[in-house]
């Protein structure tokens, strides 16, 4: 794998939030995903690779573009083979709102390297590197914050819990008060709060509950890349999801993995802010131009960038004052 992906991922997802972050606020959610999937397919197709999407919009015949199963990339013989996990616009609810947490954001790793997880639920656990040995998914919530906040050395009332605010919840969040640890509620978008969990100084500590398990692989990538802790479980709500699962070779519906089963060899993560959040900032437009926040890494060096962009439309293409040309 190419040190230099870095940088091309990060020129996708800038795309992705540019592109998306016209529509912040709008209170259209669909137009929000659909630039940001037009934008990131676009970037991609230009790369220099031999690109497979595991994670994406939606499965064969059910999406209009980056679906599971495309082939991305120039696709010349020699090209890097890799797979391709990607959220466009992770958040499009709170991206139509004007909420802070959507964010654009892709992963990729060698041919395999990626959980093959259906467009189903996952039950999380996500924290920094102290919670490798002292959390579990298995334990209950509040065990799992005395957990993190013995091997931190902090007092649990210290420790931020973020969960998606949901009533399948409602049991956690009041373990996790009892314990003395804090809740923070979001209504969407849980990869960036997960990936801020394993960053030092974020005002996250740890991540869990119940969300979609694309995300959670996506999660993984960066986790791997941040040297944090996670573990996955999926959830079946149907007889039609296992079925789905089985295709897609998952036959152990109890099996809980860990990082590296979802993420493995040399992975690549970016991140692009649409709005703003814990991990990155939002889009900011200007007359003319705009400044993207992005991070990146990789888990072969452990190397984390956050990277400010300033972008000027007159001298990108396809940019004309926040509009195309036409």
């Amino acid at each position: 794998m190419d040190k230099n992906l870095a940088l091309e991922l990060a020129r996708v997802t800038e795309a992705a939030a540019l592109d998306s972050g016209r529509w912040v606020g709008k209170g259209d959610k669909i137009s929000a995903d659909a630039a940001a999937t037009e934008a990131m397919r676009r970037t991609l197709g230009a790369m220099e690779i031999n690109g497979l999407v595991v994670i994406g919009e939606g499965e064969m015949d059910e999406a209009p573009m980056l679906y599971i199963g495309e082939e991305l990339g120039s696709g010349g013989e020699g090209e890097c083979e890799v797979d391709i996990a990607v959220d466009p616009l992770e958040g499009t609810t709170i991206c139509s709102k004007g909420i802070n947490g959507a964010i654009a954001t892709i992963a990729m790793a060698p041919r395999g390297g990626f959980l093959h997880a259906p467009d189903m639920y996952m039950d999380k656990l996500v924290t920094g590197p102290a919670g490798i040995g002292a959390c579990d998914i298995q334990k209950t919530a509040g065990e799992n914050v005395l957990a993190l906040a013995k091997a931190k050395g902090c007092s649990p009332q210290d420790l931020m819990v973020v969960l998606l605010d949901r009533p399948r919840h409602d049991k956690q969040i009041a373990e996790i008060r009892k314990a003395g640890a804090r809740c923070q509620l979001i209504t969407d978008g849980d990869v960036a709060p997960a990936v801020a969990s394993a960053i030092e100084g974020s005002g996250v500590d740890m991540m869990m509950g119940v969300g979609g398990a694309p995300e959670g692989v996506l999660t993984a990538a960066a986790i791997k890349c941040l040297g944090g802790f996670m573990q996955g479980r999926l959830v079946f709500m149907s007889e039609e999801e296992r079925t789905r699962s089985r295709k897609m070779g998952i036959t152990d519906f109890d099996k809980i993995y860990n990082t590296e089963e979802m993420a493995k060899g040399d992975v690549f993560f970016a991140a692009t802010g649409v709005t703003n959040g814990e991990l990155v900032r939002g889009v900011r437009y200007f007359a003319g131009g705009a400044k993207t926040h992005t991070v990146v890494m990789r888990s072969k060096s452990r190397t984390v960038r956050f990277i400010e962009t300033i972008h000027y439309f007159d001298h990108k293409p396809g940019y004309k004052a926040g509009k195309k040309k036409k």
